[in-house]
């Protein structure tokens, strides 16, 4: 795996229980939700008609290299030496409808991996972000208005739960209820999975198996609000193949255009997630 996975993912585990993930959180306090504004709901598209294809730049032919392992395989980095960087986005709380625009009119490729109490705004977000004016304002149309604008929607769970505290029947309730709900609710079923935190262990590849999940995604950096990265690796830099962690927090529109501005700058790309893992499977076949 790319780049010493096993320790990456160890040391992924570790950050994560503490800067990853967290949005998926109910307030413990049990404070409302904020009240949610009527938004001005981004345009769909027209119905039946197909998704937007992003232009994130796509493999060049033997670039990739594998990613050894069965399916499903845990990847935290895309093994190549072309600067390229893949941006995922996580839970569903925030549902900017400028972000939806921002999406479909620079067609940037992302990859969002949705949580079902936070689509449906079940429980609070978690306040770091700020207080937020879209939570739960499109719910489920906004993900279709997002999947029609190229995003692909991907498994994060239904209620967010660490995983190595489930059994593995629990785990696969939480996998497998997630994707038939994504597969009723946007029409393509998952094959990615991010699990909550991080966190994982053999149940949960199992049960990812179990539900038809190809590949178990974690992470390299995560954006934290104002679009800053907060670095995983010690050199404190973007590195070819990173995965970018963010999540639907108040701000997304803005904190995403700093985001790509600053990748921009650094002489990265933004790559197509789905293509690269493609040729990784690609090459573990040569």
């Amino acid at each position: 795996m790319a780049r010493g996975m096993s320790g990456v993912c160890a040391a992924l585990t570790v950050a994560a229980l503490t800067a990853g993930c967290t949005a998926g959180q109910a307030d413990k306090a049990g404070r409302a939700a904020q009240p949610v504004p009527a938004p001005q709901r981004a345009t769909p598209a027209p119905s039946g008609s197909a998704p937007a294809e992003p232009v994130g730049v796509k493999p060049r032919r033997g670039e990739v290299g594998k990613i050894p392992g069965p399916h499903p395989r845990v990847i935290s980095s895309i093994p190549t030496r072309r600067k390229v960087v893949f941006l995922t986005i996580d839970d569903g709380w925030e549902q900017d409808p400028g972000f939806v625009r921002q999406v479909r009119e620079q067609r940037i490729p992302i990859t969002a991996f949705a949580m079902r109490d936070a689509v449906e705004a079940k429980g609070t977000p978690d306040p770091a972000g700020g207080v937020g004016r879209f939570v739960g304002a499109g719910k489920w149309d906004y993900f279709r208005e997002l999947n029609a604008a190229g995003v692909a929607v991907e498994n994060h769970t239904l209620t967010h739960p660490n995983l190595r505290l489930l059994g593995r029947d629990a785990q696969k309730a939480e996998i497998c209820g997630a994707s038939r709900l994504i597969a009723r609710r946007i029409g393509v079923r998952p094959v990615l999975f991010r699990p909550p935190f991080g966190t994982y262990n053999s149940d949960t590849l199992a049960a990812a198996k179990a539900c038809g999940i190809r590949d178990v995604l974690l992470w390299t950096a995560t954006v934290q609000p104002g679009g800053k990265i907060a670095y995983q690796v010690p050199d404190k830099r973007l590195r070819p193949g990173d995965i970018l962690l963010l999540h639907f927090r108040p701000h997304l529109a803005r904190d995403f255009r700093i985001l790509v501005d600053k990748i921009k700058r650094r002489g990265y790309e933004l790559g197509d997630l789905q293509a690269y893992l493609a040729a990784t499977s690609q090459a573990a076949s040569r």
